[in-house]
C-alpha cells in the first residue's frame, strides 16, 4: 500500500481552512447488553455471550436496558445537552458480517440528548467551544478478526472470524457539529476533545473508557476548503481510531493528503478511511453513505423512551465535577506550577497521576515517572502510554522504593523496564534481582579504599577545600558496585575520611 503524497502542513494551512467533526462511540459498562439479558463482559470466549435477540433470530423481542438509558442521560447532562422528553429507536439498515441482524438498532431523528457544549483546552492554552449536536443510544456490532495478510485488515486476509459477544453492547454515540476556526490546532483539538469525553464518562462511572479495548472509539471527519469559500469541502471519515495519539496523527495526515489532491486539481471522495498506526497513514475504505442510504425507520419492537423529569433531575444531582473544575482542584492539591500542570494535561496522563497519588506516591514523584521515563519508553516503543503494562500502583511502589533509599533513580529505571517486560511488581523485581542499594558502611568503605588506592591525591584535595574532587572517587565506587551504592552516603564517608 503506497503512501499518498502529502502537502507540507504549514503550506496546507496557508491555502485551506480546516473543518473537523468528531463522532465518539462510548461503550457502556452495564452488566447486560442493550436489548437482551446477555452478559456484557470483555474478553470472554468468542460467541458465548449471545442469544436470539443479539443475532436477530426471527420472533425474538428486544427490551430496553434501563441502566443504559440512565447512563446515556448522565452523559448528555454532563455535556450540557437537553434531554428529550421522548426518544425513539430506529433501524439503521446495512449489511456487514459483524451485524447478524442486517440492521443496527439506533436512534435517528429522536435522540436521547441534543444541543450541548463543551470547552476544550489545547496544549497551547487556547480554549475552543465544541458544540454537541446529539448523543444517541445504539447497540454495538460484533467484532471481526481478519486472518492472514500482514496488517490485520481485511485487505490481503485469507478469511475472517466473527465474534458476536460484542453485538448488542450498549453504546452512546456523541456527535459534534462542524468545528471551525481551529486551524493548525485542529489535530490537537480532536485529541483533547476525545480525552475530555474519556474523562467525563470515566468520572460518571458509566464506561471503563479503555481505548485499547475499544470502550471509546473516535470517527474523525475532516474536510478542507479554500479560505473565503462558504461551501464546505467534501469530508472523509477515518473510522474507529482508538488512541489519542492516533487521532491527532490521523487528522493531520488527512489535512495534508486532501490539500495535496485539491492543490493539484483533484477532488476528494466522500468515503470512510482506515488509520494504519504502523505506517502513519490512512487508506480508502468504502464510499460514505448518507442517512437516506440506511433506510432508517422506527423500530417496531421497542416503545419510545420517555424519561420523567424526576428521573432526569435525580441523575443531574449525581453528576461529578466538570473536567475543568477537576483540573483546577488537582493543580491546587498537588501544588504544581501552571507549566508543570499543563505538561501533565497535554501528555494525557492526568488519570494516571491521580491514581498514582491515591496509591501513596507524592505528586512530584508521580509526575516525574509518568511524564519522564514512562513517556520516553512509550515513545521508544511507538505506543500510547495507556498501552503499556505498568500500572499506577506499580509507579507508586517504585516511587516509594526510591524515596526510602532502597533503590536510586538509575536502578528505578532498570526496575521499571523489568516491570514492563513482565517480571512482576517493583518490589518483587528488586528482591528477585538483588537490586537494593548497598548502604552497609563496611562494604562502602572497602570500595572507597580501593578507589583511593588508585587516586591517592583525592583526600589531600578535599582537605584543601576542593570538595568537587570527591566526584571522581564517588563515580569509581558507583561503577564498582554497579550503581547500587548510596552516592550520598559514599560522599559522607569520603569527607569523614579526609577530615579524620
Amino acid at each position: 500500500m503506497a503512501k499518498a503524497e502529502l502537502m507540507n502542513y504549514e503550506q496546507a494551512l496557508e491555502k485551506f481552512e480546516v473543518v473537523i467533526g468528531l463522532e465518539v462511540h462510548v461503550e457502556l459498562n452495564t452488566n447486560t447488553k442493550m436489548f437482551c439479558g446477555c452478559r456484557n463482559d470483555f474478553g470472554d470466549e468468542p460467541n458465548t455471550n449471545v442469544c436470539p435477540i443479539c443475532i436477530g433470530l426471527p420472533g425474538s423481542l428486544p427490551a430496553v436496558n434501563r441502566k443504559a438509558v440512565e447512563s446515556s442521560i448522565a452523559i448528555g447532562l454532563a455535556l450540557g445537552c437537553e434531554i428529550a422528553p421522548t426518544g425513539r429507536f430506529a433501524r439503521k439498515n446495512y449489511f456487514y458480517p459483524d451485524l447478524a441482524k442486517n440492521f443496527q438498532t439506533s436512534q435517528y431523528d429522536e435522540p436521547i440528548a441534543f444541543d450541548g457544549t463543551i470547552d476544550i483546552e489545547v496544549p497551547s492554552g487556547n480554549v475552543f467551544t465544541v458544540n454537541i449536536e446529539r448523543a444517541h443510544m445504539e447497540e454495538d456490532a460484533g467484532k471481526l478478526t481478519h486472518i492472514g495478510g500482514n496488517t490485520g485488515r481485511i485487505q490481503g486476509a485469507e478469511y475472517s472470524l466473527v465474534d458476536y459477544n460484542r453485538a448488542g453492547v450498549p453504546l452512546v454515540e456523541i456527535v459534534t457539529r462542524p468545528v471551525f476556526g481551529a486551524g493548525a490546532e485542529a489535530p490537537e483539538l480532536a485529541a483533547a476533545y476525545v480525552r475530555s469525553i474519556r474523562e467525563i464518562v470515566k468520572a460518571l462511572g458509566v464506561s471503563d473508557a479503555r481505548m485499547e479495548r475499544g470502550n471509546v472509539r473516535c470517527d474523525a471527519n475532516v474536510s478542507i476548503r479554500p479560505h473565503g469559500q462558504e461551501k464546505l469541502g467534501t469530508r472523509t471519515e477515518t473510522k474507529n481510531v482508538n488512541s489519542l495519539r492516533s487521532i491527532e496523527r490521523a487528522v493531520r495526515y488527512e489535512i495534508q493528503r486532501q490539500a495535496h489532491i485539491l492543490a493539484n486539481g483533484g477532488s476528494i471522495i466522500q468515503e470512510t478511511r482506515h488509520w494504519h498506526e504502523d505506517r502513519g497513514m490512512t487508506s480508502s475504505g468504502r464510499p460514505k453513505s448518507d442517512a437516506d442510504d440506511y433506510r432508517y425507520f422506527p423500530e417496531p419492537d421497542l416503545v419510545p423512551v420517555q424519561p420523567s423529569k424526576e428521573l432526569i433531575e435525580s441523575i443531574r444531582a449525581t453528576l461529578p465535577e466538570k473536567p475543568s473544575e477537576r483540573r483546577k482542584r488537582l493543580q491546587g492539591e498537588w501544588q504544581f506550577s501552571d507549566l508543570e500542570f499543563r505538561d501533565v494535561v497535554n501528555s494525557g496522563l492526568l488519570d494516571q497521576l491521580e491514581e498514582t497519588v491515591a496509591a501513596g506516591a507524592k505528586p512530584q514523584a508521580a509526575r516525574k515517572w509518568w511524564t519522564g521515563e514512562i513517556a520516553r519508553l512509550a515513545n521508544t516503543l511507538d505506543k500510547d502510554v495507556s498501552e503499556l503494562t505498568v500500572t499506577p500502583a506499580d509507579v507508586a511502589e517504585l516511587a516509594t522504593l526510591v524515596e526510602s533509599g532502597k533503590i536510586n533513580d538509575r536502578i528505578g529505571r532498570e526496575v521499571l523496564q523489568a516491570v514492563l517486560d513482565g517480571a512482576g511488581n517493583p518490589a518483587k523485581v528488586v528482591a528477585d534481582r538483588g537490586l537494593e542499594v548497598v548502604s552497609d558502611d563496611g562494604a562502602l568503605i572497602a570500595a572507597i579504599d580501593e578507589a583511593l588506592a588508585k587516586q591517592p591525591d583525592v583526600l589531600e584535595k578535599i582537605r584543601e577545600g576542593k570538595v568537587q574532587a570527591a566526584g571522581a572517587v564517588i563515580g569509581a565506587v558507583m561503577q564498582a558496585m554497579k550503581g547500587q551504592a548510596d552516592a550520598g552516603r559514599v560522599r559522607e564517608l569520603l569527607i569523614e575520611r579526609a577530615n579524620s
